[in-house]
């Protein structure tokens, strides 16, 4: 690992953590949004530090966040989540997220090899097996031009204000924020630990890292 990163960034003290907080955060919320932010029931998993660093960047950075945390999630309701996010690893390119069910799956667009890849769709149709692409740009091109308020899904700011301006309603990020970070920092506790964790253990076990840095 190259080791970049202020001391900010790269150290448990003031970052938390570092694969799983700096990119994993994002996949787990967009995932939740799109399983209807189902209720966590348990978690497990691992952190790894344990690449090589220079050793000049490493003194000054006091790197000590993992570069590779993977996790592994059940719902109440019986469906489950894996994790897997890491700054550095012997491994090509991980395939992006995606869901899967008994009708059919879908891989959500991603990156590979430093390009992007497409969302795609993948079913049995006539007893043949179906791998389709979705064009995004003409979804988007579309939807924007046949349909009333698009504009407010463009960023965070614009749904922002298209919900005070009553023409949405507002998407339920802090509720998603908040499993988000009960996967994350369970996925930690599990570490620490060394088991599987309930909903409950994560948040009596908690620590509130603004309380110790005031």
């Amino acid at each position: 690992m190259d080791g970049y990163g202020t001391q900010f960034f790269t150290r448990k003290e003031s970052a938390g953590g570092g694969a799983l907080f700096d990119m994993g955060v994002y996949h787990i919320s967009q995932l939740l949004y799109l399983l209807g932010n189902r209720e966590v029931k348990t978690i497990t998993g691992s952190t790894y530090q344990e690449m090589e660093i220079d050793e000049r960047r490493k003194n000054i950075s006091q790197f000590d966040v993992e570069e590779l945390g993977v996790g592994f999630v059940r719902f109440k309701d019986g469906l489950t989540l894996d994790i897997i996010e890491s700054w550095a690893v012997h491994l090509n390119d991980f395939e992006g997220s995606s869901i899967i069910g008994s009708e059919g799956g879908i891989r959500l667009p991603g990156y590979a090899h430093g390009k992007p890849t497409p969302m795609t769709y993948h079913t049995n149709m006539c007893d043949m097996e179906m791998d389709s692409t979705f064009n995004l740009d003409a979804m988007s091109y579309r939807w924007h031009n046949l349909r009333d308020n698009m504009d407010a899904y463009d960023s965070s700011q614009h749904h922002w204000i298209a919900a005070l301006q009553g023409r949405v309603e507002l998407l339920p990020t802090a509720d998603i924020a908040l499993q988000t970070m009960l996967i994350s920092e369970g996925i930690y506790i599990s570490q620490r630990l060394g088991r599987e964790v309930t909903a409950d253990e994560v948040v009596s076990l908690s620590q509130s890292l603004a309380l110790q840095l005031t």
